[in-house]
């Protein structure tokens, strides 16, 4: 090979591209090399990160309260109290009275004010229905008095025009026959004008009749008009009674002062215990209330939950219950997870804590409430398992 080719410029040039190309298309696979190797560890990494996550409890500070939460029954502001009828630990049942307040007499007495004008206005409507129904039943009996008796008038009136009738027609042929022996000249004038007035006299008897029958019926038909307006009367009278308005109006006055009196008495919401008496007899009721009440005979563990932890919270997840205020642990169960992020209402005492951490309230119920029954607000320690 002539070696002075070699040392041309324009064979340098060529030699210096291939290196550079060699040398560039190593730099690369080092490159992929080593970005696949720490994708694959960091792949690796969050794998055992996320195994120990899943594995780790969560832990957190909770506090005691009954099933339902605590529930403030107060009443109306500044009103004072009568009589406290509970104390602190009893045991009450929904719809029990707790307390009577200082309006309670008064509304009482209007409450049996009420109910004595309801009880009068009751009875003077049965009155009156009583007295109504008899007047219905007159009418109606005068109905029937008119009906048959001058039913029967009419008849006979008809049977009586029916045999003057019969009478008219006979007194009429006999004309006939004694006005043609007449012509004859076998009779005198006389005994024909004898026949023509027993006919006319027989005729107006029969007219007078007929007359007596319309006015029969006439009255017949007016005076059952009458009755039977008589006997709408009086229904329409029974129905559109003064004292059923009355007994309506007493009857909402009552429910009123029913309503009112309610106000004044103070009943148990639920079952559960009295935990604490706010307000006693004589003193008037604030924006404290009367008391509280609560159901312990199922307590639950309120647990504030780290918002980075939630996620590892699930429903029926165990957890462990502990504090130096009873002797042993209690095993509770998650029943539900919050759906709400915020600030933490129970205080740990440690000053490194953070006070203002955000937080998810789960809560979990206790397999056995005896131990905490008393205990309601205490402060715990609490430890959800995975």
């Amino acid at each position: 090979m002539n070696l002075d080719l070699l040392f041309k410029p324009s064979a340098r040039r060529l030699i210096q591209m291939v290196f550079i190309s060699i040398l560039g298309i190593g730099l690369i696979k080092i490159y992929q090399f080593s970005h696949t190797q720490a994708s694959d560890s960091q792949l690796q990494m969050a794998k055992i990160k996320s195994q120990k996550n899943q594995a780790r409890s969560v832990t957190a500070l909770g506090r005691v309260e009954p099933k339902g939460e605590v529930i403030t029954i107060g009443g109306s502001l500044q009103e004072r109290i009568d009589k406290l009828l509970v104390q602190e630990n009893q045991q009450v049942k929904v719809g029990d009275v707790l307390a009577y307040l200082d309006s309670y007499r008064e509304r009482l007495a209007e409450k049996n004010i009420a109910a004595t004008q309801l009880e009068e206005a009751r009875n003077r409507l049965k009155a009156e229905s009583i007295f109504g129904k008899a007047q219905i039943e007159e009418a109606e009996s005068r109905v029937e008095q008119i009906k048959m008796p001058q039913m029967s008038e009419v008849k006979a009136q008809k049977a009586t025009i029916r045999g003057i009738a019969v009478d008219l027609q006979v007194k009429q042929k006999d004309l006939e026959r004694f006005s043609y022996l007449q012509m004859q000249g076998a009779i005198s004038q006389q005994s024909l004008d004898e026949k023509v007035l027993a006919v006319s006299n027989k005729q107006n008897e029969l007219n007078n009749a007929q007359a007596t029958l319309a006015k029969l019926e006439q009255g017949r038909s007016n005076a059952l008009l009458n009755a039977y307006a008589q006997v709408r009367s009086a229904k329409a009278s029974l129905q559109l009674s003064e004292s059923k308005i009355q007994v309506e109006s007493a009857n909402s006055n009552l429910k009123l002062a029913i309503a009112r009196l309610e106000r004044t008495i103070i009943r148990a919401p639920q079952s559960g215990k009295i935990l604490k008496i706010l307000a006693h007899s004589g003193e008037a009721i604030s924006n404290q209330g009367i008391l509280e009440i609560g159901n312990t005979q199922q307590m639950y563990v309120v647990a504030e939950v780290y918002e980075t932890d939630v996620s590892r919270v699930k429903v029926s997840q165990t957890a462990i219950i502990y504090s130096s205020a009873f002797s042993k642990n209690i095993i509770g169960i998650v029943e539900q997870v919050g759906l709400k992020v915020g600030k933490k209402d129970v205080l740990n005492t440690d000053p490194a804590a953070k006070i203002d951490a955000r937080v998810v309230e789960v809560k979990i119920r206790l397999t056995d409430s005896k131990l905490v029954a008393g205990m309601t607000n205490l402060e715990v320690n609490v430890v959800i398992k995975p």
